[in-house]
């Protein structure tokens, strides 16, 4: 069995949690040296050096509570100068800009949805429940009752996971399709392209199907982030795998939201307002270094389960947010989800259906990936969602 290497680091603090993973322990002593870019693990004759990426140097004489945790591993702690120059998944703010020609593509199968559009504005939305403080701010009745924010032809609004163009221009694109709807967030079988007035009609991919937004009663689409990827018009469209782009976009919404209003409890639900998971940002300046052997085994009865002496390949330093969750499905977690439906610090977040299912996968996938002893905090499940 390979050895594997776990390091979780803070940016801020320059600290890091090094855990050495899938070590057999039968034979001792073991000798552990940490080198500022290698880790050397010795056991009698056998050897194992375990490289860090070069963006990662270690403090060797930071170095302690050694311990090995069963299940676990070897876990140690020290201080770490660490940066990452990972390009991050760009999200729409950033390739979203007046006068800019972008393109918008359904990001699950990349069909191309609204082709080299150019906008005289691109303006951020204030918060979703801004017309409900009205009434704190004004001595008179409130003014903007009539006047709520809409997009005429040549705008886009961008709130927190969606953007707001004019229908007057998007039900012209034929590279999208809309279909009535009986739920906002229901399968439908309908196939004509026909605009419901009365109720929200959805906006769907006719490649995939993949449900892109939807034509509000108001006449303005609304698209949402972690559905279209969106880039200047004049580069190559590269996929990005749906997992990857997910974690992306939903992290850069969480710290921006963090940042700019202070909230770091989150509730994501579908567009039919069920609750799927309760989010709780943890930490934003996360960097983590994950890895796995590459060498056969040929000898099982040593401390790595494989011969005299290898080396692990190069691994990378990935950008990540840190966060507590727990799932919400079949009435799971009700208790806690009333409470933090009835709170003003919570920010509820609004994907379709198949996108919060898909997140919860990604969360529950990265929980069980983590050491034992790291996946559980105050009865909330640990994950990261890597940028």
């Amino acid at each position: 069995m390979d050895a594997a290497v776990f390091l979780e680091m803070r940016r801020r603090t320059q600290s890091g949690l090094l855990i050495l993973r899938e070590l057999k322990v039968g034979r001792l002593p073991l000798d552990v040296s940490v080198m500022p870019s290698l880790i050397e693990i010795k056991n009698g004759q056998d050897c194992k050096k375990i490289s860090l990426p070069p963006e990662v140097s270690l403090v060797p004489s930071s170095c302690r509570g050694l311990q090995y945790v069963p299940g676990d591993g070897l876990h140690l702690r020290l201080l770490v100068q660490a940066s990452s120059h990972a390009k991050l998944v760009s999200a729409v703010s950033d390739s979203l800009k007046s006068k800019r020609s972008c393109t918008f593509y359904c990001q699950s199968c990349g069909e191309t949805v609204i082709n080299n559009r150019a906008f005289l504005r691109v303006l951020s939305l204030p918060s979703e429940n801004w017309s409900d403080l009205v009434d704190e701010w004004c001595c008179h009745p409130n003014p903007f009752n009539q006047n709520m924010l809409h997009p005429q032809n040549e705008d886009c609004f961008l709130g927190h996971g969606y953007f707001l163009l004019s229908s007057g221009n998007t039900l012209t694109e034929p590279e999208s399709e809309i279909l009535p709807s009986k739920s906002q967030d229901a399968p439908s079988e309908s196939s004509g392209s026909v605009l419901n007035s009365k109720t929200n009609s959805r906006v769907i991919c006719k490649r995939c199907k993949t449900l892109l937004g939807e034509v509000l009663s108001s006449g303005v689409t609304k698209f949402y982030f972690t559905e279209l990827f969106v880039q200047p018009s004049e580069d190559t469209f590269n996929m990005i795998p749906r997992s990857l782009f997910i974690q992306s976009v939903v992290a850069q919404c969480l710290v921006e939201l963090s940042t700019t209003r202070s909230t770091f409890r989150f509730s994501i639900q579908g567009l039919d307002g069920t609750v799927y998971i309760l989010v709780w940002l943890l930490n934003s300046d996360t960097l983590l270094v994950e890895s796995l052997g590459s060498v056969s085994c040929s000898n099982s009865s040593n401390l790595f389960g494989c011969g005299m002496s290898t080396n692990m390949r190069s691994s990378e330093i990935k950008n990540a947010i840190k966060v507590l969750f727990l799932p919400c499905l079949k009435s799971r977690n009700k208790d806690l989800v009333d409470a933090w439906e009835n709170d003003i610090g919570v920010h509820p977040l609004t994907f379709p259906s198949k996108t919060c299912l898909e997140l919860l996968l990604i969360l529950s996938q990265s929980n069980a990936s983590l050491p034992p002893s790291l996946r559980w905090m105050n009865s909330f499940q640990v994950a990261f969602l890597k940028m």
